[in-house]
């Protein structure tokens, strides 16, 4: 029996044989062509097959994981559409008479070398797409297939890194969990594992020798064991039938108060990144959205989304929630969510630059499109707007001015809405320590506890070097919070998490005796998060 250690990226027990992955090894040979309009006819044709493939890749991803998860394949989509790609394809082909593969694969190595040399972390992570994609091409020219069919039964899956698409084309009927030596908790493919419920563990020592041996992975500790003891495989069996056990017993939790056994009640609500996702939401017993990502609607978009295109979107979420609570934050660029046809420039340290709300006070029309498209959708359910990145009264202040001018347009042109609450998110160190005079201009706070921890601790928290010492947990965080829950009860305003710390069970019991009122997590974490809440008794210290 060997064990080896890894960053668990979802808490669960899986034991199955290991199937080693290896990549497709494409060996690109560079040969000479004769006529270049041929060869340009063949890279198009491959180019409309991979198109087809990502879109069904998309779809499944879609019905699996949900409208954010799967908007990684509209990514793909629109860079392998990407006009610098093709001409650096199209030149090779062109001025060196060279072959489309090879073409191909020096574009690919050229663009992923150039991204992974970038200083911005979501610049970086294109690195992998553009790999990811380049490979797509070139299964296509080369006869052979990008996908993964692999698995006749079922097994745990060990790989150097896997790509979204080879996650998404596994068939999970057949995938108990997987271990890769590369990747970060932050990863495309880590939001994956977390959405399907799949036990997960980066940054292992893996070894091709594992192949078809059985193996545990205990995503609870991090821990991977090869050829495990008896005692210790019955040991961990027994833990993961009682893992089911509870899983199925959540189940009944669907539709049941989230309240404690000395009867104090909590919003429990889902965080979401897209209308497809609202089903995940409802089907996991969620009372409300407490956090609708917006952003998504401009990420996966070559171009803004228009007055009508937004409508329709918050529109759909409010009618399907049936008059539950939908809290829709304002775009929220910037940082590692970058949009392309923003153009914006550069910065030396994105995470504190030009990003959310400055980028609405800034650019005053697509702010105002987003907020008529929301007002609008506001008469077809219980919408609530909230604005991300506030640091001072001002800036609210300047919010309520525009709203007020984008009602008296609306209004004036006819149009029907209803008077909304508004909130703010506290992520920064500056809005908890104004949060007393904030809370005089607002309906609600909501704590994104993310980007209040990566502020107040000043680690980055994309940088996996730092996931050692980046502690949601620490002192200054949970006073930060419980400042944050005075100031707005002292004002008569309510107060929610909606970061990722409102999932940590660990401290359900310390939120709910600080006083948060609403905790919004993701739809898989509903019915857990339900069920500790209502093993609480908060009467006994």
């Amino acid at each position: 029996m060997e064990q080896f250690k890894g960053k668990s990226i979802f808490h669960k027990i899986a034991i199955g044989k290991i199937f080693y992955y290896e990549k497709n090894q494409f060996t690109v040979k560079r040969s000479k062509i004769d006529n270049f309009e041929q060869e340009m006819e063949r890279f198009e044709k491959a180019k409309k097959i991979a198109l087809e493939q990502l879109q069904g890749l998309y779809e499944k991803a879609l019905k699996e994981v949900g409208e954010a998860n799967a908007a990684i394949f509209e990514v793909h989509m629109m860079m392998v559409e990407d006009d610098d790609y093709n001409d650096s394809i199209c030149n090779i082909m062109k001025e060196q008479q060279l072959n489309a593969e090879y073409a191909v694969a020096t574009t690919g190595d050229n663009f992923s070398e150039m991204f992974a040399q970038m200083d911005d972390d979501y610049m970086k992570a294109r690195a992998a797409d553009v790999k990811d994609i380049s490979e797509r091409l070139i299964a296509v020219l080369s006869g052979t297939s990008a996908d993964m069919g692999i698995m006749a039964e079922p097994v745990i899956l060990v790989a150097e890194d896997l790509a979204p698409s080879e996650t998404v084309q596994m068939d999970k009927s057949k995938l108990l969990g997987f271990i890769t030596r590369l990747g970060s908790s932050n990863s495309h493919t880590a939001i994956l594992a977390k959405t399907m419920s799949i036990p997960a563990i980066i940054g292992v020592d893996i070894q091709k020798e594992w192949n078809g041996k059985l193996a545990i992975i205990d995503g609870y500790k991090g821990l991977i064991t090869i050829e495990p003891e008896e005692d210790y495989l019955k040991e961990m069996t027994e833990k993961m039938e009682e893992e089911e056990r509870q899983k199925q017993l959540l189940k009944e939790l669907k539709g049941k108060e989230t309240v404690t056994l000395d009867g104090r009640s909590i919003h429990l609500y889902a965080n979401i990144g897209g209308v497809g996702d609202t089903a995940s939401a409802l089907q996991n017993g969620a009372e409300g959205i407490g956090l609708f990502r917006s952003e998504f609607l401009y990420l996966e978009q070559d171009h803004y989304p228009t007055e009508e295109e937004q409508f329709q979107a918050y529109k759909t979420v409010a009618e399907n929630m049936a008059g539950k609570k939908v809290i829709i934050r304002t775009l929220d660029i910037g940082a590692d969510k970058q949009v392309e046809y923003f153009n914006m420039e550069k910065e030396e340290n994105p995470a504190m630059g030009y990003r959310a709300i400055r980028i609405c006070l800034d650019r005053i029309d697509i702010f105002k499109t987003q907020l008529r498209a929301l007002l609008r959708a506001s008469a077809f359910g219980n919408i609530s707007i909230m604005f991300p990145m506030i640091i001072s009264v001002d800036e609210v202040m300047r919010i309520k001015e525009i709203l007020e001018d984008v009602k008296m347009e609306l209004k004036g042109q006819g149009f029907v809405y209803k008077e909304v609450e508004i909130g703010i998110m506290i992520e920064t160190p500056a809005s908890v320590f104004m949060s007393d005079e904030l809370a005089k201009e607002v309906d609600f706070f909501s704590i994104g506890t993310n980007d209040l921890t990566q502020y107040t601790l000043a680690i980055d928290r994309q940088n996996p070097k730092l996931d050692s010492i980046y502690d949601a947990h620490h002192p200054a965080v949970l006073r930060s919070i419980q400042m944050v829950v005075d100031n707005g009860h002292k004002n008569g305003i309510w107060v929610g998490i909606c970061g990722e710390l409102g999932a940590d069970t660990s401290l359900t019991e310390t939120f709910l005796r600080m006083g948060i009122d609403e905790l919004s997590v993701s739809p898989s974490f509903v019915l857990e998060v339900r069920k500790t809440v209502r093993d609480l008794d908060l009467s006994h210290n």
